[in-house]
């Protein structure tokens, strides 16, 4: 990528996802780091014993099965806000409860080649997505969850959200 977007003002995205923005805030090349993070992402997921796919750190909280579906879903809602906002779309975007897409979704009856498969399709996707874009679509502005937000805070927020949830993984699930 010759073009590099820059990093998202605070006014292009829901002060919610301050977190995630500020794990790839440093991120110049955010289709490089995409694709690395996926590399990343499978090698440790590659690395984990079967007994701790279904393991959880507490008892309310979501199994590393959940996690990794967890993450394609999220992938998936944050690129369809990308691909809408960065043709001009303007229509406003609802956000989702993630807990009742967790639910909903039963990742812990899923085959596990085939739920990492599908994480690594997602995210190959949304690498391609991103590198068709035309230059003036990464800073188009729409609206997401009665918040403005733009297609490079989206990709910002993809980033830091798999860092987030990578960390957790490293931190609670495997340590």
């Amino acid at each position: 990528m010759t073009f590099l977007p820059g990093s998202p003002a605070p006014h292009e995205y829901n002060p919610y996802f301050e977190g995630y923005v500020s794990l790839a805030r440093e991120v110049a090349d955010p289709i490089a780091r995409l694709s690395e993070q996926l590399e990343e992402v499978l090698e440790l997921l590659g690395s984990l014993p079967e007994e701790k796919r279904l393991y959880r750190y507490a008892p309310s909280k979501w199994s590393v099965q959940e996690l990794v579906g967890h993450l394609s879903e999220t992938e998936r809602i944050f690129a369809y806000r990308l691909l809408r906002v960065s043709r001009g779309d303007q229509t406003p975007l609802p956000g989702f409860d993630e807990n009742a897409y967790v639910v909903a979704a039963e990742a812990e009856k899923c085959d596990w080649d085939r739920l990492v498969a599908e994480l690594a399709a997602v995210r190959l996707a949304s690498v391609l997505l991103l590198g068709n874009l035309p230059e003036v679509a990464w800073t188009r502005t729409g609206s997401s969850n009665g918040h403005p937000t733009s297609v490079r805070a989206l990709a910002h927020i993809m980033i830091g959200h798999v860092e987030h949830h990578v960390t957790m993984l490293r931190e609670r699930y495997l340590s």
